[in-house]
């Protein structure tokens, strides 16, 4: 009995103690359930609200579209970035995407490193993202910029630099360098100097920290900048011109304004903007003319017994000598021609050998002056150097700048031992400087010891080509004899000329046809160089005539302008480069005409040779040059170095001429390429040489990147 009793007490016990277990756990999962789904309530509610956030920001930034702005008023916006650790730049390009979903035109990125500091005044919206690195230091890609607006922002003239130009910036760093005041060092100091220039700042400086979110901080600043570049365009006056503009209108009812068309509207802001963008123009062309103004006084003012100072400041020499100039003193430079390299290959010289006969690889590239009275449109140098219109520098003396021209094109020579393909016996004898092409950059006719640098190269049995812009005549008619003077003819016309060339000088165009008169009292050899390009001015020919017969040049040398870039100072494009076929029937065409317009008893032009690979043709007065049907075109250069040394004796260019060899002539096969170099031609990935006889060999000796380096080296045509 006690026993079943135990048993019974036991088995309850043990269904109340499952049913209690039973329970706690429905209990416990019900409330774990509940819980559950809450949360994902919760999740979702958060998620909806995002999404909502999201959506309410989106239409939020719908009112920063500029679609409806006329794209012709909207300014080209640079975004510049100085990086480190790659965070500016992600960030930089991101604001080129948003331009781009925002219909915002012509915004281009570019690194700090790659950019020319003098082109900031140029611009017209500009954005900085710039990163603080060690102790407050600008990153290695952004010093140089950084540099020269340092010293910009204390110039005299430093207010009205950049007034012109707006601005923003934002800037990258770190808050743990707060305690020692480097905290966004960078970008503070930037956006003070910006507007110590006299920018116009759109929008507060904005700051991405590194130990918080730089992601969300970004965005909150470029959804303000935009915000403040729409409101900035729309300009507050606009809708009070628009309704001074409809009280001229007749008045509507007020149920007709509700349907009034959005057309009519866009219309009238479209107009109202252009008006603005007209005024704008005029008041930067009454600018430049001040400027203009002011530097003819400060010129006028010059007193040579003050001390000048330097034509290079340190932002202009770190600049060029980045693009390889080897910068001379203080206003000199000398630079290793592509096709020095070429011919040293025995890959082919450059067009002065085909026309002239001179060695490429015995020519040095060189200027006494860097600076320039013209800012010509297609200048492959992108306008790094200075202008000026009359000398009023430190002035280095010629010899030195002889002496050191020659020492670092030997120093350049002596670098390319060991490159692939070089002709042991042409670079030995490469070391021979034989030929100087004044024409690397700049107007060296302005340096006032440029017959006494003339007279120190010919003693050096060097033959000189000398370049001129047409911009200074006394200069050319007080000239020492040179192997052959050039003179750039770029136009025929004053609009043309001023539209490609954008001379200093206000009476350029008399000052450029007393250049050609000058020219043609001299009794050397005289070229006339016109550089071809498309839609600016291929179609002057009758214009051409009247100018050839003022200065009845020796030798017209015709080029197909080369595109070197475009930008803000380089309006061209690879539309503007014509074809080779295209040069030749330019040249055919002028030769037609100018034969129509001369007297033949004074000159008559033929075609006489060509130098396809450069897209250049000489046309050749064969009234002096073409002796027994043979043409003449070479040059004696030992000849004119004998003839120049006697100062009393006068000589013409028939006294050191030689015979044209057949394959350079005009008409020849070879199209202006010596039989005896090899011609090198990439043909996609394999490089292959091919000789005059049409004999290839295929070779990868020479990597990609070096023929790149080849033809960057070689923008235009400085030899």
């Amino acid at each position: 009995m006690e026993t079943n009793t135990i048993y019974f007490i036991t088995g309850v016990l043990f269904v109340f103690v499952t049913s209690i277990n039973i329970l706690y756990y429905v209990i416990v999962s019900k409330r774990k359930r509940a819980e559950l789904e809450k949360k994902k309530e919760e999740e979702k509610l958060i998620k909806q609200n995002k999404i909502k956030e999201e959506k309410k920001e989106k239409e939020k930034r719908k009112h920063y579209l500029f679609e409806d702005f006329d794209p012709n008023t909207l300014p080209n916006l640079k975004i510049l970035y100085g990086t480190q650790s790659g965070t500016a730049e992600r960030f930089a390009k991101e604001l080129a995407k948003q331009a781009d979903v925002k219909n915002y035109p012509d915004a281009t990125v570019e690194d700090l490193d790659n950019y020319t500091p003098d082109e900031i005044v140029n611009e017209e919206l500009v954005v900085l993202v710039v990163a603080t690195y060690i102790e407050g230091a600008p990153t290695n890609s952004a010093k140089l910029f950084y540099n020269h607006l340092k010293d910009e922002s204390v110039a005299p003239r430093a207010g009205n630099l950049l007034r012109d130009v707006q601005y923003g910036v934002l800037g990258l760093c770190n808050s743990l360098y707060k305690e020692t005041n480097h905290y966004n060092t960078v970008g503070k100091n930037l956006n003070r100097w910006m507007r110590t220039c006299g920018a116009k700042r759109i929008i507060k400086m904005g700051i991405a920290d590194e130990n918080e979110d730089q992601d969300k901080a970004f965005q909150q600043w470029s959804d303000m900048f935009w915000q403040n570049l729409c409101v900035s365009l729309s300009r507050k006056d606009t809708n009070v011109e628009i309704l001074k503009e409809t009280e001229k209108e007749p008045l509507f009812d007020i149920e007709d304004l509700g349907g009034m068309s959005k057309d009519l509207i866009k219309k009238q802001k479209r107009d109202i903007m252009k008006k603005k963008r007209k005024e704008r123009k005029e008041k930067l062309r009454r600018a430049q003319e001040l400027e203009d103004e002011e530097e003819e006084e400060e010129e006028d003012n010059y007193d040579p017994n003050i001390n000048p100072k330097e034509m290079l400041s340190s932002t202009h020499k770190a600049t060029l000598t980045k693009q390889g100039y080897k910068i001379i003193g203080s206003h000199s430079a000398v630079k290793l021609c592509r096709w020095t390299k070429s011919q040293m290959r025995g890959r082919g010289g450059c067009y002065k050998h085909t026309f002239y006969g001179i060695q490429s690889y015995g020519c040095m590239e060189a200027t006494p002056s860097m600076a320039c009275a013209n800012k010509c449109v297609f200048c492959w140098r992108h306008h790094k150097n200075p202008v000026g219109k009359s000398w009023r520098w430190k002035m280095d003396d010629a010899k030195l700048i002889v002496d050191q021209a020659i020492k670092r094109h030997k120093q350049m020579i002596k670098s390319l031992r060991g490159i692939p393909d070089i002709k042991k016996d042409r670079f030995e004898d490469a070391f021979n400087v034989r030929h100087c092409a004044l024409s690397l950059v700049g107007e060296p006719i302005i340096y006032p010891e440029i017959n006494q640098f003339l007279k120190l190269l010919h003693a050096e049995n060097i033959s000189s080509f000398l370049v001129t812009n047409a911009q200074f005549p006394e200069a050319i008619e007080t000239l020492v004899p040179c192997t052959q003077l050039y003179v750039s003819i770029d136009a025929a016309t004053p609009e043309t000329l001023k539209e490609i060339d954008r001379p200093l000088f206000t009476d350029f165009w008399q000052r450029f046809l007393d250049s050609l008169k000058a020219l043609s009292d001299k009794g050397q050899r005289t070229v006339y160089r016109l550089t071809l390009v498309k839609d600016y001015n291929m179609e002057e020919l009758e214009n051409y005539a009247e100018l050839v017969k003022i200065g009845h040049p020796d030798f017209i040398e015709v080029k197909g302008v080369t595109f070197s870039g475009g930008g803000k100072k380089n309006m061209l494009t690879m539309k503007n480069v014509p074809w080779h076929e295209e040069v030749i029937a330019f040249c055919s065409d002028l030769v037609k005409c100018l034969n129509k317009h001369i007297d033949p008893t004074i000159a008559t032009y033929e075609i006489a040779s060509e130098h396809e690979h450069s897209c250049c043709v000489l046309i050749a007065n064969a009234n002096k040059f073409k002796i027994d049907n043979t043409w003449h075109t070479w040059i004696d250069f030992d000849k004119f170095i004998e003839l120049q040394k006697d100062d009393d004796a006068s000589f013409t260019s028939l006294d050191y001429i030689k015979p044209t060899p057949e394959w350079a002539n005009y008409g020849n096969e070879a199209r202006g390429f010596d039989p005896v170099e090899t011609r090198f031609r990439r043909n996609k990935k394999k490089k292959s040489e091919t000789n005059n006889n049409n004999n290839e060999q295929e070779k990868n000796i020479v990597t990609e990147d070096e023929e790149e380096e080849e033809e960057t080296n070689y923008a235009g045509g400085g030899c």
